[in-house]
């Protein structure tokens, strides 16, 4: 084989460099999802390391999701799925998740899901209108559990985003969705009509989409959304200004 790395020589952090080459092995696909990468000693020799800097290096890899170390068989590039992309995201957001972020995640929504809103109504399919269908009257039917409406209220938003046709859609919106549940269990907690303003505008939306109006499913949305964030508000006023959204 080939040399593919160069040594990294005595730099502070070598274990770093040796990461930094690798990774941009596997993204301009000199590796593709499922290759073995070289052996321990085949990269100390190219690189011109210790074993122990090469562990090292593959540990941060690992911890990126990027390769898999598998005993007694060596390391290999996995695939990257819409999850493990967007995982560095969740994280962040969960670690930083306090008041001022459910004002920050509702705006984000207003920005990007009128548009998704619009893709739906101009590329949904069959399946896609059954899925959303299927969302409401699951929403319409729950009973008063929060977390259950709030699940139930975030699958409807998820199911339009696959609808958009764009692959990205989804990627985009997973960490806001993965938040939502938990502002939205505190917004029907706060707002007696939650509910049955989520299942009117689910409606509405779904309506626009079946009948492929990108105009209307825009509109619906945004108004949707203005609800959205007056709720947010009305719950951020009942919580005590000390304590996080739970």
């Amino acid at each position: 084989m080939s040399d593919i790395f160069s040594t990294v020589g005595k730099k502070p952090s070598l274990s770093k460099s040796v990461e930094s080459q690798i990774e941009d092995a596997i993204r301009v696909r000199a590796f593709k999802p499922g290759d073995r990468l070289p052996t321990e000693q085949e990269m100390c020799a190219q690189f011109g390391v210790s074993r122990t800097v090469v562990r090292e290096a593959a540990r941060m890899l690992h911890a990126k999701g990027l390769i898999s170390i598998e005993k007694g068989r060596g390391m290999f590039v996995r695939s990257v799925s819409g999850e493990s992309a967007a995982a560095p995201m969740n994280r962040y957001l969960q670690m930083h998740f306090e008041r001022s972020y459910v004002m920050d995640v509702v705006r984000a929504r207003q920005i990007l899901e009128p548009a998704i809103a619009e893709l739906a109504a101009k590329n949904r399919t069959d399946d896609d209108l059954n899925r959303l269908a299927a969302d409401i009257d699951a929403l319409r039917q729950a009973e008063a559990d929060q977390r259950e409406l709030s699940d139930l209220d975030t699958q409807f938003h998820i199911d339009l985003a696959r609808a958009s046709g764009n692959s990205l859609m989804p990627l985009l919106l997973d960490p806001i969705h993965r938040l939502l549940p938990e502002i939205k269990t505190s917004i029907y907690a706060a707002v007696d009509d939650a509910k049955e303003s989520a299942v009117q505008w689910h409606s509405e939306i779904f309506e626009a989409v079946r009948s492929g109006s990108a105009v209307a499913a825009r509109a619906a949305m945004v108004e949707h959304l203005k609800i959205a964030e007056a709720h947010a508000e009305r719950m951020l006023r009942r919580q005590p200004k000390t304590s996080p959204v739970s």
